[in-house]
């Protein structure tokens, strides 16, 4: 039997019950749940202290959150570090980047880690051992190289020539055969988790919302569960169905704009110039429902902040009827042009197995035959996404990214042209009151991106006492590289755009 507590998404549980092991059996029990087809959410480290156990020593407490999509289930499991624990990286990828953050962040050596470098150049709230009292500067790390006489780097950014966000890219070429891929990221961290905490107040929302901008109702929406679970609140369905309809809203406009600049890659002007305009007829819509063209300000904990009158959702059919005909015509002619499809077969590939080993997320993870998706494997509550259709490929590649990013276009224009023909009647809102003190709650939500994780602790007062983000970019930066290896240095941007990770987000 597993030594973790099984919880559902945004369920809340008393922190008293949370289970602590030792470290062996932590460890353990990590191996155990993804050798039986589970994969790591969240891995982070918490003071003693407020987990409400202190020590006296400073000890750090690390948490896992597993998930399980074949079970529905979550397992929280905890355990002591004092100075170092023993890395799981090496025989388990996907916590490689989780690992470097505890490192970075308290002090907490994962000893054994075979990559132990900054993930976002931040100075460590504890100095311990041989961790420097000051960050080292942004960018400034021990790149991996390639020996050979015509071996050279090729190195991008973290400044790059469009309105883009600073990350740094470090190739190993070959002529134009690229061995390896490193990727640098950090520059854009403003400590976020650390602005939330003593929260909720005034400025929490914003912060949330502002995470990765793009991905406002997705995050604002990780945020409401976990502020409901806390609270032991439940959303109406009227606002549960009003908050999945700007969820998809946003997903539509993300992966329309995506398929466009997938064109654009490719010099395919015509895909990408109307897939651009398309984009913000969806975006447009998110404004008609709250006056936000990113959603903001719309979910909040119980539902919504504001009302979709008929009228209103009348015009939102009509117009979405529009922009369904508009993105069917211009993503058919990526799929009857022999040019573009050349160019996205094959190019980019992330075998099955790799994925997985990684805990890639979203559409990166379904392209290549990953069958997981919190909408359906993780619905919180009475969720109306639950019976939405997931869509999946096989090859790993651009094509197969793109191929998933069109289906689950279809799959969202039919969702929210059902749920706005029959919007429950009721509130959009219910009452929230205050945090129970001494609790935690996990909140998964699949944003366009993929799976958003956000963790909550509170004090005896019903104050945040820490909060860890965890978003879908976190998971799939390591994907992007992998899928770089072996191919031709020019097929990057086409890659990378494929992907269309978020720096921000990472960087927190």
């Amino acid at each position: 039997m597993s030594a973790a507590l099984s919880l559902e998404n945004a369920q809340a549980i008393e922190i008293a019950s949370l289970p602590r092991l030792d470290l062996p059996s932590f460890l353990d029990t990590i191996r155990s749940a993804l050798a039986e087809g589970g994969r790591v959410a969240a891995f982070f480290g918490v003071p003693e202290e407020v987990v409400g156990r202190a020590t006296g020593g400073g000890a750090l407490r690390l948490i896992a959150v597993t998930a399980d999509e074949r079970n529905h289930r979550l397992g929280l499991v905890s355990a002591i570090a004092e100075g170092a624990f023993p890395s799981l990286t090496p025989d388990l990828p996907q916590l490689h980047r989780f690992e470097r953050e505890v490192f970075e962040q308290w002090g907490v050596e994962p000893t054994g880690h075979p990559w132990l470098k900054p993930v976002r150049f931040q100075r460590p709230f504890r100095s311990r051992g041989t961790v420097p009292a000051e960050a080292p500067a942004i960018g400034t790390v021990d790149f991996f190289r390639v020996g050979g006489s015509e071996v050279h780097e090729v190195a991008v950014g973290p400044v790059h020539a469009g309105i883009i966000e600073p990350g740094h890219f470090r190739f190993q070429c070959l002529g134009e055969h690229v061995y390896h891929l490193e990727i640098a990221l950090g520059y854009q961290h403003r400590g976020v988790e650390r602005a939330l905490r003593a929260g909720p107040d005034k400025r929490t929302r914003h912060y949330v919302e502002t995470l990765a901008g793009d991905t406002s109702v997705g995050h604002a929406l990780a945020y409401a569960q976990i502020v409901e679970a806390l609270t032991g609140s439940e959303a109406t369905s009227r606002g549960r169905v009003l908050r999945a309809v700007s969820l998809e809203l946003e997903r539509l406009a993300n992966h329309t704009g995506d398929l466009g600049a997938l064109a654009g890659d490719v010099a395919f002007l015509p895909t990408s110039s109307y897939c651009g305009r398309i984009r913000g007829d969806f975006l447009n819509m998110t404004a008609l429902l709250c006056g936000s063209r990113f959603g903001r300000g719309l979910v909040v904990p119980g539902g919504t902040a504001v009302e979709l009158e008929s009228v209103r959702a009348a015009d939102l059919a009509q117009r979405l009827a529009s922009a369904e005909a508009d993105v069917k015509s211009a993503v058919d002619l990526l799929w009857k042009t022999p040019s573009v499809l050349s160019r996205f077969e094959g190019t980019g590939a992330l075998p099955q197995d790799i994925a997985r080993q990684m805990g890639l997320v979203g559409v990166a993870a379904r392209a290549s035959g990953l069958d997981r998706d919190v909408r359906r494997d993780f619905p919180a509550g009475d969720d109306p996404l639950r019976a939405i259709s997931v869509a999946g490929a096989e090859t790993g590649d651009v094509m197969a990214r793109a191929r998933v990013r069109w289906l689950e276009i279809q799959a969202s224009l039919a969702f929210v042209r059902e749920c706005v023909s029959r919007l429950p009647d009721g509130s959009r809102c219910a009452a929230v009151g205050p945090l129970h003190g001494g609790r935690l709650a996990v909140s998964l939500v699949e944003g366009w991106r993929g799976e958003i994780c956000h963790v909550a602790l509170t004090d005896v007062e019903g104050r945040f006492a820490h909060y860890k983000v965890v978003d879908p970019s976190f998971h799939n930066w390591a994907g992007l590289a992998l899928a770089l290896r072996d191919q031709q240095i020019s097929d990057f941007p086409l890659c990378n755009k494929s992907f269309n990770l978020s720096y921000c987000g990472q960087d927190l």
